[in-house]
Parts: structure tokens; sequence; C-alpha cells
């Protein structure tokens, strides 16, 4: 199974090349749950603490506000939310519902940005 990425200390230059700021969020409150990504997803960790369990058995993963993480196609595991999670997400493969309302998103976030 492919392992999830961490970069702990992302740079300003990779976040904006990367639009992060257009990227629609999520929240989830404390809470333990089983999940199998249907995209790859990078994901910008905003507010709260979690740990990702892969369900094979390898060893869990740790992620933080201001880590930059990449969740790849096909993973599964547990999530253990232990700080209430706030992020900004961006899907790829995969699913193409998923990757199309996604995008859907960040255009819209891009053009209010410049209606404002």
């Amino acid at each position: 199974m492919k392992e999830i990425t961490v970069d702990s200390n992302p740079s300003e230059a990779l976040l904006k090349e990367m639009g992060v700021v257009y990227w629609p969020t999520w929240e989830k409150e404390v809470s333990v749950f089983p999940w199998e990504f249907v995209t790859t997803e990078k994901a910008l960790i905003l507010e709260g603490e979690c740990e990702m369990t892969p369900a094979d058995g390898g060893p869990s993963i740790t992620f933080k506000a201001g880590d930059l993480v990449v969740f790849p196609l096909g993973f599964k595991g547990t999530w253990e939310v232990k700080k209430a999670l706030k992020k900004c997400y961006m899907h790829s493969e995969g699913d193409i519902k998923k990757r199309f309302f996604n995008g859907l998103t960040r255009v819209i976030n891009r053009t209010k940005s410049i209606m404002k």
C-alpha cells in the first residue's frame, strides 16, 4: 500500500504555487472512523491533530496544524481526530465526481477572490 507523506514545513512559495488559498475546507470533530481514499488527496491542515492508522497494520502517522499531507489513492485506514480538525484539500487521480466538484469549488473560490 502507498504511504501517506507529510511535509511539516511547506514553503509559502509551494503553497502559493499549489493554489491552496482556493481549496475547499472540511472540518471534523474529535472522533475515530475508518476511511478509504478514492482519490489522491493533498491537504493542508489548518487546525487540529490527527493520527491515521493503515488498515494493513503498518505504522500510524500523525499530522497537525501546518502540515501538508498527501493521502494516496486507495489508502485504507482509520482516522483518529485527537483535536478538532480543519483542513483545506484538493483531489487528483481517482473518482471523477469528487475531482470534478473539488475543481468546481476551486474555480468558484478563485472567482470570488477576483470579484472582491
